[in-house]
C-alpha cells in the first residue's frame, strides 16, 4: 500500500508507545528529518503503520551504534540505488561493533579474574587494580 492510500489512524502519542520512546522522541527526530511530520488531520497530526515501521528502525539502527546522521543516510538510501553505499555503512558498524565486543570481552575476563582472587580466602588489600591487565 503506497503511503498516501495507508490508513493514519495513530496519534504522535501512541506513535510514541509503539516505539517505545517518548513524545519528545518523536518531535526531535521529526526536527532531525529521519521521521516525516504529517500534515494536521481533523486537528491533529495522524501517523501510520509506514511511521511505526520507520520509528522501529530508527530505535533498532541507534541500538547498533549509528548516528542520527548515519540513520538519516540509511533511509535515504532505502529509497535510492547505492547498494555499495549502503553496505560500506553496514561494515564500518560491523567492524566498530566487534572492536566493542573485544573490549566487553577484555572487561569480562578482567572481572572473571578479580571473582577468583575474591574467592580464595587470602588476607589483605583487595586485588581490584591488578585484577585489570593494561
Amino acid at each position: 500500500m503506497v503511503r498516501s492510500q495507508e490508513p493514519m489512524r495513530m496519534t504522535i502519542g501512541k506513535l510514541a508507545a509503539a516505539g517505545n520512546v517518548g513524545v519528545e522522541t518523536i518531535r526531535y527526530y521529526q526536527r532531525r528529518g529521519i521521521l516525516d511530520t504529517p500534515r494536521r488531520s481533523e486537528g491533529a497530526r495522524r501517523y501510520g503503520n509506514e511511521d511505526v515501521r520507520r520509528l522501529l528502525f530508527i530505535r533498532q539502527a541507534q541500538t547498533a551504534g549509528f548516528t542520527l546522521e548515519e540513520i538519516k543516510e540509511l533511509l535515504d538510501l532505502d529509497s535510492g540505488q547505492d547498494r555499495e553505499r549502503a553496505r560500506n555503512l553496514a561494515r564500518n558498524r560491523i567492524d566498530a561493533l566487534d572492536a566493542r565486543i573485544a573490549e566487553l570481552q577484555r572487561a569480562r575476563e578482567a572481572l572473571q579474574r578479580l571473582v577468583g582472587e575474591f574467592a580464595t580466602d587470602k588476607s589483605g588489600p583487595c586485588p581490584i587494580l591488578a585484577s585489570f591487565d593494561l
